[in-house]
């Protein structure tokens, strides 16, 4: 009878408990040695929790490329809260099951710099998203491709579908950098000697080449590109008290974007740059993509 017993309770065990386990995201790290950066750039891959299961073996799922903001890597995305907030969201049924891809994008704003010796849009374009798609079980048509991001990883998310509209079916971006200053004023701001002066002039150049400033401004984009944006799903916020001023930008879109007819989603909502703004809307912009994947939006 206690043999039983205690057959019954590791039954149980295994029927309730473990289930709980095997139902857990997996991230997988790694990095992949580029041939236009010439250097290894380190990325993190949330897999679903199914993805390594038997039954799954032959299931490609949508992907949602994420890019960090500025002094962030690859790894700040789910070591800072959002791996607990995803896998909440799954078992709520709020989202379901897609890859969640993070590249290291250091300070290149994720563009080409303007003296061309860092090509991370060509790298991310040409190299990163067909390993991706080569590596991990993705589906490859546009409708199941996906970009976001934060501060400046939101800029770089806005200015890739803006710019690319043909590869990404929706895009998102938290607190984007979305600088309304003319090259101008920016090279004031370099010649002052500022931190972010110096940082916008390694990537944008210094002084700062209009040309280039404006081959990859959202803005400039956004209108050159409004016709075919308008089967782009798109979900900006930003916070009000936005201590780098970037709320500024982001009416300055939605204002756009109004005037342009094209279709789109922004809030701004109290709060500022920092984590606990980002994390508290985050569910928001994956609910927003999920529905994107289902052609809800």
């Amino acid at each position: 009878m206690r043999r039983w017993a205690a057959s019954l309770f590791l039954i149980l065990l295994v029927a309730f408990i473990v289930p709980g386990v095997w139902g857990q995201s997996r991230i997988d790290c790694s990095a992949l040695n580029s041939r236009i950066l010439r250097r290894a750039v380190r990325y993190c891959v949330m897999l679903p929790p199914e993805y390594d299961s038997a039954g799954a073996a032959h299931t490609r799922y949508p992907v949602l490329y994420f890019l960090h903001g500025l002094g962030e890597n690859e790894q700040t995305l789910f070591q800072s809260g959002g791996w607990n907030l995803i896998q909440d969201l799954r078992q709520q049924h709020k989202i379901g099951d897609f890859l969640v891809v993070a590249p290291d994008g250091w300070d290149s704003f994720f563009i080409n710099s303007a003296d061309g010796k860092v090509r991370y849009s060509d790298f991310f374009l040409r190299e990163f998203i067909p390993y991706i798609e080569g590596k991990y079980r993705v589906r490859r048509e546009r409708s199941e491709r996906a970009i976001s991001g934060v501060s400046m990883g939101g800029y770089g998310a806005l200015r890739f579908a803006f710019a690319y509209p043909e590869m990404f079916s929706s895009v998102s971006a938290q607190s984007a950098a979305l600088i309304t200053a003319s090259p101008r004023d920016l090279d004031a701001a370099l010649r002052s000697g500022a931190p972010l002066g110096r940082l916008m002039g390694k990537v944008f150049g210094n002084p700062i080449d209009v040309a280039h400033w404006q081959a990859n401004d959202p803005f400039v984009l956004a209108r050159r590109n409004k016709n075919r944006l308008k089967t782009v799903s798109i979900y900006f916020n930003c916070g009000a008290s936005d201590e780098y001023g970037f709320e500024k930008g982001a009416m300055a879109l939605d204002r756009q974007l109004t005037a342009e007819r094209v279709k789109h989603e922004f809030h701004l909502y109290p709060g500022n740059h920092g984590l606990e703004y980002f994390l508290s809307h985050l569910d928001e912009t994956l609910e927003f993509h999920w529905r994107a994947f289902k052609g809800k939006n």
